[in-house]
């Protein structure tokens, strides 16, 4: 039996598209114009659904990007903010991003995490999380974010992880509703919904 092999690849436009943005990013509003506009990108280019991310050192570095590749992929854990800290870690060789919180990194994503992805902030070494829009305008254009705790942020906070919202949220939220009215699939909808 050939045994399945799962490989997180991105689409072959980011390599090209990186060569046009600069590799540090001082500013959280730049960071998060340029996780925004993988968001926009990967719709317009139709590789993936409406999400963007990044992982940043503290200095603003790109370390890894990611976008959504659940329906290219055909798998449910490859929402952006997975994709870019997987792809972190590897680009680090370690799991623990912070390697025992002696280093800081930051996940910028273009809207903020559902529940899959607030779990795995957890557990990756990010300490500080930076987001787009909000969980509202995912689920007015029919995404089901999953279950998160109703203080989300306090829970992140309680483990030393720093939350920043609300950055270009207009711009993100822009993002999903052009990605609804193009038609496209919204592939969580209605999962499990109380």
């Amino acid at each position: 039996m050939n045994l399945p092999e799962l490989t997180i690849q991105l689409p072959d436009w980011v390599g090209t598209y990186l060569e046009t943005w600069p590799s540090v990013f001082p500013e959280v509003e730049d960071r998060m114009n340029f996780v925004v506009d993988l968001s926009r990108q990967n719709i317009d280019r139709e590789t993936g659904g409406p999400f963007g991310a990044a992982v940043f050192d503290a200095g603003g570095r790109l370390i890894a990007p990611g976008v959504n590749r659940v329906i290219p992929q055909n798998c449910s854990i490859l929402h952006a903010e997975m994709v870019a800290m997987a792809l972190a870690q590897q680009a680090l060789g370690r799991f623990d991003l912070s390697d025992g919180r002696r280093l800081d990194f930051e996940l910028c994503t273009s809207t903020e995490p559902c529940a899959m992805c607030f779990g795995a902030v957890c557990w990756a070494g990010i300490s500080r999380l930076v987001c787009g829009a909000r969980k509202q305008d995912a689920e007015s254009i029919g995404f089901d974010e999953g279950p998160k705790p109703e203080n989300w942020i306090a829970a992140l906070n309680h483990r030393g992880i720093e939350v920043i919202t609300d950055i270009c949220r207009e711009k993100a939220a822009a993002v999903l509703k052009d990605y609804a009215a193009s038609g496209a699939m919204i592939y969580n909808s209605g999962a499990f919904s109380v």
